[in-house]
């Protein structure tokens, strides 16, 4: 490795291949080693820094233009961020949108997050497109002073996210109420505030790694939602004699997660319960089952992701931020696949036969994202409604 920089750059990255990008920092002075992968959407940086499913990883953005509108405390989908780092085309300018609270690299410096830019971020992409998901040191200090021999040993260090249980790390610590229902804009007022709903069902979402806008859509669609950390058992969440139970997103191998909490989700599933599952929550539903998951070479991450629905054939254009996919060769006969990705035909849905659980791969909240899979939520109300008129009668 060279042991030189141009005296222009202050930040690199460097790849488990060996291969070094040069470019200017920003946000923290700060170095972070993990699993580098690639977004493609076009909006919502700020969401997308704060997804907690991030957790472990690099984000490069392949959108040039990402920072220009600032930050605000609305567009946090998590209480910190759990993002290692991010890589943009583009240097950040000055924030332009009315929203904006404060500017973008100040809020990842509060927040010990560091970027680095004048990278070519559609060639890297290319390069993990082709060759797979790789181990990343990113590093920014103004005094451009590297140790490379010490960063080559810190990317042979880092384990990777295969066996890592992710979710431990961002899940809640101890039961949560959760208020806030979606949000409506007044433009004139430049305020924002939550709708307000009847909560006609109680549901426990089991926390492990949860996104603030789903838990909103939850409560919009009339649900009261209680949080319980992701180690907790069935006997706990049967406790709060729920009219449903949600299983959130969140980072890490859904294998390590379920090695706890896998029989605990079958003890759930098989009460009959209406059982709605988003992201690792759809993987941990299969492996409580008995089916198995693996690590994508690439994975799902962007706004534009067309997936089937297979019950009505219609397409929906979906949010996705996943690198672990549910194996179809290892498929529990309880489990008929609903929904399917068409950009490699990868699972995306799935429901039990028998019973009222289902799950989807993708992020139907949207955040950011389009909305064509809202409808979910409002399938998830249906099956608590169904549930408790069946007991009516």
């Amino acid at each position: 490795m060279p042991n030189t920089l141009k005296r222009q750059n202050n930040a690199l990255l460097v790849l488990d291949s060996g291969a070094i990008f040069y470019g200017y920092g920003f946000g923290a002075e700060h170095e972070s080693v993990g699993e580098l992968c690639f977004n493609t959407s076009m909006t919502g940086y700020q969401e997308i820094l704060t997804d907690p499913s991030y957790a472990g990883q690099i984000i490069n953005f392949t959108f040039p233009h990402i920072g220009n509108v600032g930050t605000n405390p609305i567009d946090m989908e998590t209480g910190k961020p759990s993002v290692l780092g991010l890589i943009t085309r583009n240097q950040i300018t000055e924030p332009s949108n009315w929203r904006n609270t404060q500017s973008f690299s100040e809020w990842l410096e509060k927040y010990k997050i560091p970027g680095i830019s004048g990278i070519d971020t559609r060639a890297l992409t290319r390069k993990i497109r082709d060759e797979g998901a790789k181990t990343a040191l990113l590093s920014y200090k103004k005094n451009a002073d590297f140790n490379f021999e010490t960063i080559k040993n810190k990317i042979a260090a880092w384990p990777g996210l295969k066996d890592m249980d992710l979710a431990k790390t961002v899940t809640c610590s101890a039961t949560t109420k959760w208020s806030g229902g979606l949000y409506r804009f007044d433009f004139e007022k430049k305020l924002s505030s939550g709708l307000n709903v009847t909560k006609k069902h109680k549901v426990i979402a089991i926390d492990f790694g949860a996104k603030h806008n789903i838990l909103r859509c939850l409560e919009t669609a009339g649900c009261e939602v209680i949080l319980l950390p992701a180690n907790i058992t069935a006997n706990d969440v049967l406790s709060h004699n729920p009219d449903g139970i949600f299983l959130s997103n969140g980072p890490g191998d859904p294998e390590a997660t379920s090695k706890y909490s896998g029989s605990e989700i079958r003890t759930l599933v098989e009460t009959g319960i209406p059982l709605f599952g988003i992201c690792i929550g759809h993987q941990l539903l299969a492996l409580a089952l008995g089916g198995s998951t693996s690590k994508m070479n690439r994975g799902h991450r962007g706004a534009n992701h067309p997936v089937k629905d297979l019950i009505t054939n219609q397409i929906e254009i979906t949010s996705q931020n996943h690198g672990f996919v549910v194996n179809e060769h290892d498929l529990p006969n309880s489990l008929e696949v609903t929904h399917r990705s068409l950009f490699d035909g990868s699972i995306e849905g799935l429901r039990h036969k028998t019973l009222p659980s289902f799950s989807v791969q993708y992020h139907p909240e949207s955040s950011p994202g389009p909305h064509d899979s809202r409808n979910l939520f409002s399938y998830f109300t249906s099956l608590m409604e169904k549930r408790a008129n069946n007991y009516a009668t």
